[in-house]
């Protein structure tokens, strides 16, 4: 149950915060301890990691350390978006590939991964008892303006060249993608299948309960300050120091808090709305029947679901950069939210009528070359996964999976895909970081304008592909 009317606005609190129950309240770390395997930060990553790591090999110990609560980062609050993407998508992976191992077949192989992943988190959340709404009706992008149709046709064609056919990626003419969303001003669209709809709070909170049954320990209200190298390695926290044969960061839009990483990923924030329930005929209008995930192809992201029950949740980027990368978390300028509200209002009309029950926001991790990446350097103690750039709820799956074997030493052909023991750049330090930034938002946002306004590619949009 809400905790909101339908016509009462809850500003800073999400509506999957809302909507879940008897969330478990866990102790915070009491002294110094020793364990197997250390994990700071208790979203997706650090869960999923966990429970990887307890499923192969059931007795490790493992204490997962949360600042806060489980979930009450990114994980919890987030768009419930499981597409198997990575950030950039195929490009971006060959890319690395190309790179890292000369092989732009290993691109494809992580790109296959990650799109199989979102079925293994189905799986699991069956396994596991884990209620958290999981649906896969694919991603639904529209295409609104020519040159984002041109887009979706290369990236199409790229798809094509590297094996992959109509059942995981479809090109769709104006009345196929209309047909699924009855958006404003479609010019066409594309398919992809490997999507899924979640309710991101239940799954953080029911992964946490699957890990705490295969006896994994989960301390709360506890701040990681120091990560340090050493045999053992350990976390030092305001309530003791954990030591452990391996430490494992996963923390995400929060690395900064952490010393030595404040230049290590960029917090960045996502805002959300959610309407109340739209009637029957509501929908009946506006489509996604079969549950797609949906938003169109400007480069200032934007992302919606049709939710269990029957609300859109809505949400998008544009938020200013704090200077210092100073984190805001939850509530959000209010401007931004008025923002996504308009934009949903102009994209799906039958919605101007709808109250707006939630307003929230969340942080998100961005490396400097935007390339998510898990490794581990023996030598130290210390693993690491996330970078993810808000595509994370099926990417830390696969990045926990990974972490797992590594710390495991297993030979498996997750440890061998190309985003691992990948380490980006370190961002640069400020001012330059926050005129980068800032200039990077601005250039985005003027170049959808253009594009909307001309129906013609932009400069400034190619600029900022470069800037990426």
């Amino acid at each position: 149950m809400a905790a909101t009317s339908t016509r009462e606005t809850a500003v800073g609190r999400s509506l999957w915060a809302d909507q879940v129950s008897d969330v478990a309240t866990r102790a915070s770390l009491a002294g110094d301890r020793r364990t197997d395997v250390a994990i700071v930060g208790a979203g997706y990553t650090g869960l999923w990691t966990a429970h990887s790591l307890l499923r192969a090999k059931p007795g490790l110990r493992v204490i997962i350390i949360e600042a806060d609560h489980v979930g009450a980062g990114a994980s919890g609050v987030n768009g419930g978006w499981c597409v198997g993407e990575l950030a950039g998508g195929l490009g971006a992976a060959v890319s690395l590939a190309e790179r890292r191992t000369g092989s732009t077949d290993d691109g494809a192989r992580l790109t296959r991964e990650i799109m199989s992943t979102v079925d293994e988190i189905g799986r699991v959340a069956h396994d596991e008892g884990i209620e958290c709404n999981f649906t896969k009706g694919g991603v639904l992008r529209l295409a609104r303006t020519a040159p984002q149709l041109a887009r979706q046709q290369a990236e199409v064609t790229e798809h094509r060249h590297h094996g992959f056919g109509s059942n995981d990626i479809e090109l769709l003419n104006a009345d196929a993608a209309t047909a699924r969303l009855n958006a404003t001003d479609v010019l066409g669209g594309m398919w992809y299948s490997a999507g899924a709809r979640i309710h991101p709070a239940r799954l953080v909170h029911g992964l946490a309960a699957a890990v705490e049954r295969r006896g994994g320990e989960i301390v709360e209200r506890t701040r990681a300050t120091r990560i340090s190298a050493g045999q053992p390695a350990s976390v030092t926290t305001t309530n003791g120091t954990v030591t452990a044969d391996v430490v494992v960061r996963a923390v995400e839009g929060f690395t900064r808090t952490l010393s030595g990483h404040r230049r290590t990923l960029l917090p960045f924030s996502s805002s959300m709305i959610a309407t109340e329930p739209l009637p029957p005929e509501v929908w009946e209008s506006i489509g996604l029947a079969a549950r797609e995930t949906f938003a169109d192809d400007r480069r200032m992201v934007i992302y919606g679901q049709r939710t269990a029950d029957d609300r859109i949740a809505f949400g998008g980027r544009g938020a200013p950069y704090r200077y210092g990368s100073k984190i805001i978390e939850n509530k959000g300028p209010q401007a931004i939210h008025d923002r996504i509200t308009a934009t949903l209002h102009q994209l799906l009309p039958a919605t101007r009528d709808a109250a707006i029950t939630h307003r929230w926001g969340g942080v998100l991790g961005i490396p400097r070359d935007w390339q998510p990446s898990v490794g581990i350097d023996r030598s130290s103690g210390l693993a690491w996964a996330g970078g993810f750039v808000g595509e994370g709820v099926a990417a830390s799956n696969l990045a926990g999976r990974t972490a797992a074997d590594l710390i495991l030493e297993r030979d498996t052909d997750l440890v061998s895909l190309p985003w691992v023991d990948h380490v980006s750049p370190r961002w640069e330090p400020e001012p330059l970081r926050w005129l980068g930034v800032t200039t990077f938002l601005k250039l985005t946002t003027q170049a959808d304008a253009a594009e909307q306004r001309t129906g013609r590619a932009s400069r400034r949009g190619a600029l900022v592909d470069r800037m990426r």
